[in-house]
């Protein structure tokens, strides 16, 4: 999962380090540890080869012990693997130069999650938190030939059942799936500091992980070693940035040393120190003239610095720690206005509209997700026009290359605090846990740019609603007044006075939001809310009308979704054909929503025909998704500056299952993918329609003012022009203006509305910025041309891609593109095909074929084939 790590840290320093280097047998060594694992269960005898980084469940796998728990309902074979005790071992030898070193450690930098650790049979560590790293000193218990690593792992939900018992009564954790885990009621997930989607979530399994999910290296050093490094930045402008490096150090004894800060190879600032022994800071004050700005890709580049800390000993480097870093200034604005209270991210003095979508992690088993797995899944948020990421509380602190991709795209990050939808108790060993994780996660990742805000959890506020007795989930109406009390005081300690106090001190002039949604102290969030952020989920689980989501706009919204299934060839993968129907026991299995799969069937009655085949079902499910999410987004849209944040759920999904992700876990993009690139162009023109009247909306996300023309056609499905209008347009930065309103009425002179489509397109001096459609009924109510005589022509490119030129002669509406023999990647699909135009798309095959595609090998699917009886 993480960057192969260099023998040498300083290696990467450049030319004069590397030289300096040569020079000096004290430089600091970071190794991962060397050898081959095994693992059994602890009451069982034969040993049996292991993966690290890895768990339980994939080395169980990779041995043919279990089958795949993705596959059909083998997740419920293997509920057996929580309940017992695991041991992994490792032997191995470390060679003369990191035994010479005078202090040597182990870092752990990921135990999952309650293990005794030991080396040659002496204890060295107790881990009792997935989310922390950990270190400690090895070099007394060392041997010179072979060293054993012994870590027995005990049972989360066995010593989560003692604190539960030990708490006295259960706390609400309305996603732990206990029953599914042979539990009864016992949901143990909240007093045990691991990833809440592990013990189930409405959108992922119940698989319950043990083992060593981060690489464990190896620390040598001599005299003192840089700890941590971190470039504070305490003012930035176009014309200066003022920044102080604030260096940690440990020192085995007191002595001279020097420390120096490199840009690349350029000295910014150097300066002697007197060390103590033990754990010091110190600070140097780092200006940089001019500097060039970190930005989201809509405002500009988001430039990176890459900066490094060396410790010198006797004029040679002994230790060094290197940061990429962006210089921004950012802060969450929140100013009274006559509706309310602001609430927008503002970057460089710009304002932000905040587009993208909440994140959870990739896979329930964190070692599979490999940095391909990353680069694929952040790149498709940046290819939709994405410039923010929520990372939710009920998953995990991601991997640094995660932030390093959000980094170099210019993607802004929400980062919670790994707290979601439950009450947690606030026994001193849980608070003091909790406040060591903090602190470590703070300190990890405070140095990226693309930190924008700190979250403490996700929707307990608004679940719990302590300060109205009638309002929440109905949590605290399940406890005595005295209980009540007791679980409040623990939330306010977790989240009004430790995370913001950690926060405050570890990331100086970071924002901290005390849970989302959240509107102001006292008060709680609701649809209606005019400060804040607010997750709006009348459409789906209150089963609101799509159009609700133009009613329910508000500050900046976080999260709202809409569930489809993944394509056929996904559903394929985990399923045998007599599990294809949505009702069957498989498919009500991957749907975690218990009233997912008919609430799709139930609102495609209201848009679509029901298909009677199951994989048209399917595809009619993504264009359902689709629409919808595309709806609210334009909403959002339109009503900025009021609101100034879109963040749907979901982005990604952790197995293979229906949800509201917009990318399945075999990474293929759903329709609501393909439609949310369109919805998040920096440019867009957008249809609102409100009972006799249509309006017209042309958005921008650009810095500055521009002209722009706007041009609307009426047009039958055959493709006859019936109404033409073009108009010109300033637009204001960063703006939405509602360009031109017509009403509906005068569009009845010009024909059938079941078979009309008006399309609106934008230009500036460039040339097409954006189109979009709009339809006078739902997709059920067209007269869609059956069988419209579809052209394709397929070229290869020299690079290994084709060139697609699609044609028609009559509306194709929702075409989706497949072909059979390669997978791959279509920059557009599930679109209408207009008679009259070409369209053309590169396809990007996975891998390299044999053969050359043709047109022969093409599949089209479009919404009038799903109509017809079978």
């Amino acid at each position: 999962m993480l960057k192969p790590i260099a023998l040498l840290l300083i290696t990467f320093l450049g030319g004069y380090l590397a030289a300096s280097q040569a020079q000096t047998s004290n430089a600091m060594i970071i190794s991962p540890l060397p050898g081959q694992w095994e693992f059994k269960a602890a009451e069982e005898e034969g040993w049996l080869p292991a993966a690290v980084p890895g768990s339980v469940h994939t080395d169980l796998l990779a041995n043919g012990l279990i089958e795949d728990p993705f596959y059909r309902l083998n997740e419920r074979q293997v509920q057996w693997i929580d309940k017992k005790n695991w041991i992994y071992r490792c032997n191995f030898q470390l060679d003369s130069a990191l035994l010479s070193k005078e202090r040597i450690s182990l870092e752990f930098q990921g135990l999952d999650t309650y293990a005794d650790v030991y080396l040659n049979g002496r204890p060295i560590l107790l881990a009792d938190n997935f989310f922390r790293r950990w270190e400690t000193d090895i070099k007394p218990h060392l041997r010179a030939d072979s060293n054993e690593l012994y870590i027995l792992f005990h049972s989360p939900t066995q010593l989560g059942q003692e604190k539960l018992e030990a708490h006295g009564y259960g706390l609400p954790a309305i996603n732990d799936q206990s029953e599914n885990g042979a539990m009864g009621d016992k949901k143990v997930s909240v007093f045990v500091r691991k990833p809440g989607y592990h013990f189930g979530w409405d959108w992922g399994p119940r698989l319950v992980t043990s083992g060593i999910w981060r690489p464990i290296l190896v620390k040598a050093w001599d005299e003192a070693r840089l700890t941590d490094a971190y470039f504070h930045q305490q003012s930035v402008s176009a014309e200066q940035a003022r920044l102080e490096a604030q260096l940690e150090i440990e020192a085995e004894r007191p002595m001279a040393a020097s420390l120096a800060v490199f840009w690349g190879d350029s000295l910014l600032a150097r300066q002697e120190v007197a060390l103590q022994a033990g754990r010091q800071q110190f600070s140097l004050a780092l200006t940089l003239d001019e500097p060039q700005l970190w930005w989201t890709k809509e405002l500009g580049e988001p430039f990176l610095y890459q900066l490094s800390a060396v410790l010198e000993s006797g004029g040679q480097p002994i230790s060094a720690i290197e940061h990429r870093i962006g210089l921004r200034s950012i802060r969450v604005v929140q100013e009274p206005d006559s509706q309310g209270s602001s609430f927008y991210v503002e970057l460089n003095s710009k304002p932000v509209f905040s587009k993208g979508a909440n994140y959870i992690p990739n896979d329930v088993f964190l070692n599979r997700v490999g940095p391909d797995w990353y680069r694929e899944i952040i790149q498709a948020a940046a290819d939709a026009n994405m410039n923010m990421l929520r990372v939710w509380g009920g998953g995990i602190y991601e991997d640094k290359l995660f932030y390093d991709l959000c980094d170099e795209l210019g993607i802004l990050v929400w980062q919670d605090f790994m707290f979601a939808c439950s009450m947690y108790p606030g026994d001193a060993p849980f608070i003091e846990s909790v406040k060591q994780e903090a602190i470590d996660n703070i300190k990890r990742l405070r140095n990226h740019a693309s930190i924008a805000l700190w979250c403490g959890n996700n929707e307990i506020d608004i679940a719990w609603a302590h300060y109205k007795e009638t309002s929440g989930w109905g949590w605290k109406q399940r406890y005595t007044m005295a209980q009540r009390a007791t679980i409040w005081a623990d939330y306010e300690r977790v989240f009004h006075q430790l995370l913001p106090d950690m926060v405050a001190a570890y990331h100086p002039g970071a924002f901290y939001w005390p849970s989302s949604p959240f509107a102001s102290p006292g008060t709680h969030a609701t649809n209606n809310s005019t400060t804040g952020d607010t997750h709006y989920w009348g459409v789906w689980h209150a089963e609101h009308p799509f159009r609700d989501f133009r009613k329910n706009v508000s500050r900046f919204v976080s999260e709202y979704g809409f569930q489809s299934f993944p394509e056929f060839q996904s559903v394929q993968q985990y399923t045998l054909p007599e599990d294809h129907d949505i009702e069957s026991e498989v498919m009500a299995s991957h749907q975690r929503s218990g009233i997912g799969n008919l609430r799709i069937r139930s609102y495609m009655k209201d848009w679509y025909k029901l298909p009677p085949r199951f994989d048209h079902f399917l595809y009619v499910g993504q264009l359902l998704q689709a629409e919808a999410i595309k709806m609210a987004i334009e909403a959002h849209l339109t009503a900025k500056p009021y609101c100034m944040g879109t963040l749907y759920w979901q982005l990604n999904d952790c197995w293979p299952v229906a949800s509201w992700s917009g990318i399945d876990y075999y990474r293929r993009w759903k329709a609501m993918h393909y439609f949310v690139k369109k919805a998040y162009q920096r440019e867009t023109v957008v249809f609102i329609d409100q009972k006799d009247l249509l309006d017209l909306y042309v958005v921008s996300g650009r810095p500055e003012a521009f002209m722009a023309r706007l041009t609307l056609e009426l047009m039958d499905f055959d493709g006859n022009t019936r109404w033409f209008y073009a108009q010109d347009a300033r637009l204001s930065p960063d703006s939405a203006l509602l360009s031109v309103r017509f009403p509906l009425s005068q569009f009845r002179v010009f024909g059938d509305k079941n078979q009309a489509v008006l399309r609106a397109r934008l230009y500036d001096q460039n040339g097409l910025l954006h189109e979009n459609l709009y339809y006078f009924t739902e997709p059920k109510q067209l007269k869609l041309p059956p069988q419209p005589a579809i052209s394709a022509i397929v070229e290869a490119q020299e690079d290994g891609s084709y060139l697609l030129r699609l044609s028609t002669d009559a509306l194709a509406k929702n075409v989706f593109l497949q072909f059979e023999k390669a997978e791959g990647f279509f920059e557009d699909n599930y679109f209408d095909l207009l008679p009259g135009q070409e369209t053309r798309l590169r396809f990007t095959p996975k891998n390299p074929i044999a053969e050359l595609l043709s047109a022969d090998d093409l599949s089209i699917l479009h919404l009038a084939t799903t109509m017809r009886r079978q």
